[in-house]
């Protein structure tokens, strides 16, 4: 069987299986697309033909290209998913991937937004237009319930539970998972859902919490202009994009007390670990608040 054919198969079984959203599928089939060239050029197109000196070779080309750390694991992972998905179905007889080892990379803490950046950022649209109104609920749900700019791309009216307080988010593999919204979030949606139908054109069937003028569902792009354009608007001078209110928070309940794995669970995180790294957010702004504050620091 050709590599490239066998990237099909694992594709669909991704999409089929496992539910991934068409983002990640279309970043596997790009990751996976490279490497069946790159085996094509090694006059190794078939997938009996792939053993863990093309894999090596590969990574050696990723690398020489300047890819960082970070990217290349993201390719092998790719790569090394395919061979186990092939294994396990005896279309391969060994993983070539087994003993390569993942490129060392270091630790990124996310970057999160102060309290009163954050506060200025929400407060920046104008509510007197159904378009601000939109953009600070908008703003709004995402600091107050930590979603993916993904999830809020597709909330639907029938996510959001006002009476309870809280909102149905479809994270990762299509898991659902309830977060609380917040009594400010809360009021900022109700203002804006009065006047959704004042934002344009209404499409019959649609229930796109977020719509753009035409009347369809804002994308992840429009949202991270909307995002970048408000950051500029309220005097905030780095870039600000969606992960950030994010990030912010779930740095700003750990600061504040929150326990670990309440968190974990309201980012909708499937190992503690991913949540983990927030805490050491929380310790490096303790560290500098005693640095900076402390006579004998």
């Amino acid at each position: 069987m050709r590599i490239d054919t066998a990237v099909e198969l694992f594709l669909d079984h991704l999409r089929v299986e496992r539910g991934l959203s068409m983002n990640t599928l279309a970043a596997y089939g790009s990751d996976l697309a490279k490497f069946a060239l790159h085996a094509e050029a090694q006059g190794r197109p078939l997938v009996e033909d792939a053993n863990p000196d093309l894999v090596a070779g590969w990574l050696s080309v990723l690398l020489d290209a300047r890819m960082s750390a970070r990217s290349t694991s993201r390719h092998l992972s790719a790569v090394r998913g395919l061979f186990r998905f092939l294994t396990r179905e005896g279309l391969v007889t060994s993983d070539p991937t087994a003993l390569t080892v993942r490129p060392r990379l270091g630790r990124r803490l996310p970057r999160s937004l102060g309290v009163d950046d954050l506060l200025r950022l929400i407060e920046t649209p104008n509510p007197d237009r159904p378009r601000g109104l939109r953009d600070r609920a908008m703003l709004s749900l995402a600091y107050a319930s930590g979603l993916r700019v993904s999830e809020l791309a597709g909330l639907t009216l029938n996510d959001l539970d006002l009476q309870r307080g809280v909102v149905a988010a479809f994270g990762k593999g299509g898991k659902r998972r309830l977060v609380p919204i917040g009594e400010v979030a809360l009021g900022h949606l109700e203002a804006y859902l009065a006047r959704r139908d004042e934002l344009g054109r209404d499409r019959p069937g649609s229930t796109a919490v977020f719509r753009s003028p035409s009347g369809n569902a804002l994308t992840r792009q429009a949202i991270w202009k909307i995002v970048r354009r408000t950051a500029r608007a309220a005097g905030i001078r780095d870039s600000a994009h969606p992960h950030q209110l994010r990030h912010s928070f779930a740095s700003h309940l750990l600061a504040g007390g929150a326990d670990l794995r309440a968190v974990q669970a309201m980012l909708g995180h499937v190992d503690v670990s991913t949540t983990e790294i927030y805490t050491h957010v929380t310790h490096e702004h303790v560290v500098n608040a005693y640095r900076r504050a402390h006579p004998r620091a």
